[in-house]
């Protein structure tokens, strides 16, 4: 609070009794998961008798980098393990102190069990040099996975001589189509807004379709004022409703992470998938819709990690998509996307049993 930091940001590194439970029963979670490692992924013979399989492998050496929340610590660790990984871990300044003791629990846990504690290290050094040497060091890691924000991925992304697996920001829609149920819609939006604001799955702007706006903007507009969320409308959300603040063009690409929504009457559908296309970052889009033709081509059209219909974009997670812990959210459309859980932590390789054969 003294360094002026935002609630939004303290929220994330605020470490309560029920927080430090639930990373402890996160990791419980995790060691109850199946062991991906070994997995025969396919298999089949070819006419001369070759057997082909596909097993599932640990990646090797990968670099987790993040900001502020403390549990991506004991999260990463765990997962990054469970897949056979060993894992670099450099954290933000902010809650260094958190980090260095859940990783001296880790560490203590590695040695009680019998494993080497150098599986999972933590890098304690807070200048950004250290970042720019460990993205050099492609002779030893693997991939690298940034988690945090727009200016710390792209820096990433810049520096690095070893892969990059993005984890970008969350600029999360919800479309409310003409023929929504508008009472759902209501309830859709305002837990995609107000329900965890400083997520990355959390909506950051509502589309609504010109036909329904003037019925449906002043109720959702009333809720979400009572939840002291700041609108930000368009010219025609503006007409409408008044009171609220003009958005900017440049507000529409923001990622807040704060209760700050912008608003925006489309035309058509086709507006709506356009706006998403040009100020989205490829997360979770939603559409809340009746009409089944709506819907269907809002999930092959919409170019993100998940698209949602009649939900909210929120349970893009995944705990909700019941894969146990993630180690984030990928935009990227490779080696992972959406939720990276203990799979997307591997990669594989091609195991070839022969009886003699030679290729002719």
């Amino acid at each position: 609070q003294k360094a002026g930091l935002s609630d939004a940001i303290i929220d994330r590194l605020l470490l309560t009794d029920s927080r430090i439970k639930g990373m402890a029963d996160g990791v419980r979670q995790i060691i109850g998961l199946s062991d991906p490692v070994g997995q025969l992924i396919s298999g089949h013979t070819r006419p001369n008798g070759l057997q082909i399989q596909k097993v599932r492998v640990p990646i090797g050496v990968i670099v987790i980098i993040y900001e502020s929340r403390p549990n991506v610590t004991a999260d990463a660790a765990a997962l990054c393990l469970k897949a056979g990984n060993a894992v670099i871990l450099r954290g933000g300044k902010e809650s260094i102190h958190s980090n260095i003791a859940i990783n001296k629990i880790l560490t203590s846990a590695l040695e009680k069990a019998g494993l080497d504690n150098r599986c999972i290290q933590l890098i304690e050094i807070i200048e950004r040099e250290a970042i720019d040497y460990l993205l050099k060091a492609d002779q030893y890691v693997d991939v690298v996975i940034p988690r945090g924000g727009e200016a710390l991925i792209r820096a990433v992304v810049e520096k690095s001589t070893i892969p990059v697996i993005k984890h970008y920001k969350g600029v999360c829609h919800t479309y409310v189509d003409e023929f929504a149920d508008l009472r759902m819609a209501e309830e859709i939006c305002f837990n995609a807004k107000v329900q965890r604001p400083a997520t990355c799955n959390a909506m950051e702007t509502m589309l609504i379709h010109e036909k329904i706006a003037t019925v449906f903007l002043p109720d959702i507009a009333k809720k979400l004022h009572d939840a002291k969320v700041e609108i930000r409308g368009c010219d025609r959300t503006y007409k409408i409703l008044k009171n609220i603040k003009q958005a900017t063009d440049e507000d529409f690409y923001n990622e807040y992470l704060d209760l700050i929504l912008n608003i925006k009457v489309v035309n058509s559908l086709d507006d709506a998938i356009a706006h998403m296309a040009k100020y989205g970052s490829n997360h979770s889009d939603a559409i809340v819709t009746d009409n089944v033709t709506n819907a269907l081509r809002f999930t092959k059209e919409v170019d993100s990690a998940a698209v949602y219909v009649n939900a909210s974009t929120r349970f893009t997670d995944g705990y909700e998509f019941g894969m146990g812990a993630e180690i984030g959210i990928s935009t990227d459309k490779l080696h992972a996307r959406g939720p990276m859980g203990l799979e997307e932590l591997t990669s594989y390789k091609f195991v070839v049993f022969g009886n003699g054969q030679v290729r002719k």
